[in-house]
């Protein structure tokens, strides 16, 4: 398989690397201060870009019908435009806030528990990142898309950064170092506390995720996401 990485730092790297180690070819590396290779000769594009530049990064491949797995945060004001944009252009496109094999099967164990845990109101739920001091966007977009599985089966109606209030689910951020990524829900009662986590060791699971699923995609058409990939829908 054929593939341009759009957007070539840490994670565009770290992609390469297993790309080739799995037997593809990257035909393309496009970034803020390269242009390399043809965009048009690759299969499927991998785009991990900063956030001001996903979405003219994932168009210039979906206008060629090339399908697209976006791994970036922090852009997602634009999200339904790009989804329309790869409809009318009749190409494939699938983002996700991190395509972790394991982190994904940690959002639905995390919207299982949370549908467990709706009837008890004497827990109060609460939730901690940690990232590495070079992320950019805070909260994490996996932190996102768990308070969402959570919200969307309990009585909460948003999330905020360390804010506590009885219909806000509050979001502890940290950046240090160079942690991976560090995920933890807690319940937590006067009588005992529910904890589930999931801790990156680094970040080649994202990348192998990455890969996976730019392979899943590769032919297909529509607006996909990791649970299709996963087949846990």
């Amino acid at each position: 398989m054929n593939i341009a990485l759009l957007g070539y730092g840490r994670m565009g790297k770290t992609i390469e690397k297993i790309a080739i180690e799995r037997g593809h070819s990257i035909v393309a590396k496009i970034d803020r201060n390269s242009d390399e290779g043809k965009l048009s000769e690759a299969d499927v594009a991998i785009n991990f870009s900063v956030p001001d530049a996903a979405v003219t990064n994932v168009k210039s491949a979906l206008k060629l019908e090339i399908p697209v797995v976006c791994g970036t945060t922090g852009w997602l004001d634009d999200l339904k435009e790009v989804e329309q944009f790869c409809s009318e252009n009749n190409s494939a496109f699938l983002y996700a806030s991190n395509f972790s094999i394991g982190v994904n099967l940690f959002f639905k164990l995390n919207q299982v528990l949370a549908k467990l845990m709706k009837p008890h109101n004497n827990y109060v739920v609460g939730m901690k990142e940690a990232h590495h001091i070079h992320k950019l966007d805070a909260p994490s977009g996996t932190a996102i898309t768990l308070a969402e599985g959570i919200i969307k089966n309990t009585e909460l109606t948003q999330w905020s950064i360390d804010e506590i209030n009885n219909n806000s689910l509050p979001i502890s951020v940290e950046r240090t170092g160079e942690v991976p990524g560090t995920h933890t829900v807690q319940y937590k009662s006067s009588e005992d506390t529910i904890k589930i986590e999931h801790e990156a060791h680094s970040r080649e699971g994202f990348a192998l995720g990455a890969i996976i699923t730019a392979e899943w995609i590769q032919d297909k058409k529509g607006i996909f996401s990791m649970n299709d990939v996963l087949n846990i829908n």
